[in-house]
């Protein structure tokens, strides 16, 4: 059976999800996410009334495979995409944002291991001074090292200015975590980052001073 057929199958046993947004926990300041490519529009189907393409209407509108390759530019489960996909139509965006929230709540720990497997850090700007360079590889080294995945934090909001301070300081605040903490915190980083993503895939093309650090491997850098 196509892996696919064999989540769907799965997931055909469990209710769906409430669309209700769970209490989120202390995270690090958000910052704003970089544009990921491969957000293709997703062709319309019978499922109600199609919308343009990038809309929440011809998201739900589209057929399941098409659904969840745009979901899994945003996380990288297939069980995740698969499980928002088909519970599709949402009568509107924040009700979509809960649903990817609560399936979200619901990986595995191998799922998140996977996920956190597929983000990387994005590279500084080209005009970034030589030190930067220097300071936010060795940082990310040593929480690689210690974790065993990229560094992943949500940043929206923050002037890109600033971005480089905010994920240094992150970095070397989230050292100071044991294993099982920081698995906490980064499944969280890792939510912000899909609702973000998502809400970008739908609401438009994302502004290039956007920017996330720890990103989709679809993605592009700083």
């Amino acid at each position: 059976m196509d892996p696919v057929d064999t989540v769907r199958a799965q997931l055909s046993h469990h209710p769906p999800p409430t669309h209700t947004r769970r209490p989120r926990g202390p995270t690090l300041p958000a910052h704003r996410l970089p544009e990921l490519p491969g957000r293709v529009a997703v062709p319309g189907q019978s499922r109600g009334t199609p919308g343009a393409p990038g809309t929440l209407g011809h998201f739900n509108t589209a057929p399941d495979a098409d659904a969840e390759a745009t979901l899994l530019t945003c996380l990288h489960s297939l069980r995740w995409a698969v499980r928002v996909a088909r519970h599709r139509p949402y009568p509107d965006l924040p009700s979509l944002l809960a649903a990817c929230d609560e399936a979200a709540y619901d990986l595995t720990p191998a799922e998140l291991s996977a996920a956190l497997a597929a983000e990387t850090l994005p590279p500084l700007p080209a005009d970034a001074y030589s030190a930067a360079h220097t300071a936010l590889d060795a940082a990310h080294a040593a929480y690689e090292a210690k974790f065993g995945h990229a560094f992943v934090i949500c940043l929206d909001g923050v002037p890109p200015a600033e971005g480089l301070d905010r994920v240094l300081e992150g970095i070397r605040s989230r050292l100071a975590n044991d294993p099982e903490e920081e698995r906490v915190v980064a499944a969280e980083e890792l939510r912000r980052l899909a609702g973000e993503r998502l809400t970008k895939a739908l609401t438009g093309p994302a502004d290039p001073a956007d920017l996330a650090i720890g990103h989709h491997t679809a993605g592009n850098g700083w």
